[in-house]
């Protein structure tokens, strides 16, 4: 009875601390623009729910070889990294809060090219996000019957399921996406509290630990331990796709103060500076993320801690690690134990069943973060030309229906060739997400190389450049630490991947005029403003990039020609229109002001047979008094 009225508490305050959209904020722009609990909810859901299933993966790269005590090695890497990362995605934000994340911190401080493969891995990372998060939430849900080795089918079956709900409830709108989303994610944060409580009790109450189920490897070589180490540090570093969820999403977050910054400046308004920092939407995308600096090394270390203690791991009883801490913390609780009710494979507190099922349900929301962004990404990417037109279509609630079922349908594909597991899936994610945070680090170093001076521009280049290196580092150990379980195709996919976007850049598909544009910006995705110009400015860059890439291909594919005696003349297309500077094309200072592609809108008036038609003035009183003789008279 107790574990019940502690449930229906719990979930009365968690529904009652979630966002609610207001009416004046539903057609912001064309859709539902969201508030800081919103974002909280939309853009962390993917992070927060890493609990799930990363320290289970990094935890698996150590215990079958019995170094798990090493894992704070790992768990120290990982709490290095996120805060590096972190605090890197919070300063862009000032810089970039128009939305695009390195998409288009690329394209405006690198190139093109590069700006042309970020978009790519973007799409790769986000569709890998629905199927590691569909299947956890499917591997979690067999956990409840001790059943995590089950046949593929049943977790392919799972996976697909689940990422069905969550591509119809994104389809709804953010706004109810948003209160459903954060309601879970408050029962998760206060059970997780009573978890650990009943983990600390189970301690000190000398619990034993599981039964090791599995084969133990004796690692004698330093530097196959270190390689293990590595593995485990890239496994348990898989969910830093929100810090660029967040950058990239930023433009359906509303521009206004969020709660705790109007109560700051009105009552603590000696701290302006943080007030500042926190202000706008920017502010309510760093309050996200501030989040990420702590949140992946608190958990992985408290994880680590307990199922070192417990012997509890991926597998384990034929649960996950999360699975049985579960068991083991919420079966301290005074009441609630199922088994009593005699049913055959109820095992477990009440709490422990809840506890389960709501890890499916929000490892299944997790893909909501990917199918936002997904959105964000390929309206984008229709108008620089990477993506046919057809794609855009967004409904009245906002929501870009077209990506959100090409990205589901992908997701399935994918869940279907790893055979539904999830350890298949995780060597592909996470990977891609470390090449555009190396991408954001050399442009943010570009932009402050350009904007300041003395100090202030030391520090920050050897800041962005620290960044950088340490994200191109964490890049290659994810391929080389999950080299063994397929790391290496990573390689080949990417190349097909950055090798087809260009193909189809250069095809008739990728070619866009100004008037092709601004009709898919301003009213097929109905985006106005800076947003919009940004966008613009990027399409027109990258029909710039186009063209010099196309007109390279064809001379190539002549002289190849022309080595076999087939000569033929080469057909180019016009020169594209010139994007221009970007600060003076995106005018973000106002942002009211016509879009770029204005003056290339405007009908040409259609030459006449013999010409313009002469103009004439109105006869004047001395011509009325003495007419002449026209030119065309001649003379007597």
């Amino acid at each position: 009875m107790l574990s019940i009225i502690l449930l229906a508490v719990i979930v009365f305050l968690a529904y009652k601390a979630s966002p609610k959209e207001k009416k004046e904020h539903a057609h912001v722009h064309g859709a539902g623009q969201i508030g800081l609990l919103a974002a909280l909810a939309l853009f962390g859901v993917d992070y927060f729910t890493s609990y799930f299933y990363a320290t289970g993966e990094m935890m698996h790269a150590l215990h079958p070889y019995g170094l798990q005590q090493y894992a704070y090695i790992a768990v120290f890497v990982i709490g290095l990294a996120n805060f590096v990362f972190g605090a890197l995605y919070m300063y862009s934000l000032g810089i970039f809060n128009e939305g695009g994340g390195s998409y288009t911190a690329s394209m405006r401080y690198l190139a093109p090219g590069l700006s042309l493969v970020v978009a790519v891995t973007l799409i790769q990372d986000y569709v890998l996000t629905i199927v590691v998060s569909a299947l956890s939430g499917g591997d979690q849900f067999l956990s409840l019957f001790n059943a995590n080795n089950a046949d593929w089918v049943w977790h392919f079956g799972l996976g697909a399921a689940l990422a069905i709900v969550t591509c119809w409830l994104t389809i709804r709108g953010r706004g109810e996406s948003a209160t459903v989303v954060f309601t879970m994610l408050g029962i998760f944060a206060l059970l997780t509290l009573m978890m650990a409580m009943g983990l600390i009790i189970a301690a000190a109450r000398n619990v034993a630990p599981l039964p090791t189920e599995e084969e133990i490897h004796v690692t004698t070589s330093i530097g196959e331990a270190l390689m293990h180490l590595l593995t485990a540090s890239m496994k348990g570093m898989v969910a830093l796709t929100g810090l660029e969820a967040m950058s990239n999403g930023i433009q359906f977050v509303i521009n206004e103060d969020a709660g705790f910054v109007k109560w700051g400046k009105k009552h603590l308004p000696r701290f302006k500076g943080l007030w500042n920092f926190y202000s706008g939407k920017s502010g309510i995308g760093r309050s996200v993320q501030t989040s990420f600096l702590f949140y992946g090394a608190l958990t992985t270390l408290f994880l680590t801690f307990f199922a070192i203690r417990f012997n509890a791991f991926d597998g384990t009883e034929g649960r996950t690690l999360v699975g049985n801490l579960a068991f083991i913390g919420f079966n301290q609780m005074p009441d609630g134990d199922l088994s009593l009710l005699g049913i055959p494979g109820l095992q477990g507190n009440l709490l422990f069943w809840i506890y389960q099922l709501l890890a499916v349900i929000l490892l299944a929301a997790a893909s909501m973060t990917a199918f936002q962004d997904l959105q964000a990404t390929a309206w984008r990417d229709v108008a620089i030309g990477e993506i046919p037109e057809f794609v855009v279509y967004r409904n009245p609630s906002g929501t870009f229906t077209r990506s959100v079922k090409a990205g589901f349908v992908a997701a399935v594909v994918i869940m279907l060739l790893v055979g539904g597991r999830t350890s298949v899936a995780v060597p592909f994610y996470g990977v891609g997400v470390f090449l555009p945070i190396t991408v954001m680090g050399l442009a943010i170093r570009k932009h402050i190389q350009v904007t300041y001076t003395g100090s202030k521009r030391r520090w920050g280049v050897w800041g962005a450049s620290l960044a950088a290196a340490l994200a191109a580092l964490v890049f290659v150990g994810q391929i080389v630490g999950k080299w063994n379980e397929g790391g290496w195709v990573v390689l080949i996919t990417f190349s097909i991947l950055i090798l087809g976007a260009n193909l189809l850049l250069i095809s008739p598909i990728g070619y866009r005029d100004p008037k092709q544009i601004y009709r898919i910006v301003r009213e097929k995705a109905r985006v106005e403003g800076s947003m919009a110009s940004i966008v613009e400015w990027q399409s027109l860059k990258m029909q710039e990039y186009r063209y010099g890439l196309r007109s390279r291909v064809l001379i190539g594919v002549t002289r190849l020609f022309e080595l076999f005696g087939v000569r033929r003349p080469v057909r180019y297309e016009s020169a594209p229109v010139v994007a221009g500077d970007y600060d003076h094309a995106v005018h973000s200072d106002h942002p009211e002001a016509p879009s770029l592609l204005a003056e290339y809108l405007k009908e040409p008036t259609e030459p006449k047979l013999g010409g313009a038609p002469q103009v004439t003035e109105q006869p004047t009183e001395m011509d009325k008094a003495f007419p002449t003789k026209s030119k065309d008279e001649g003379a007597g």
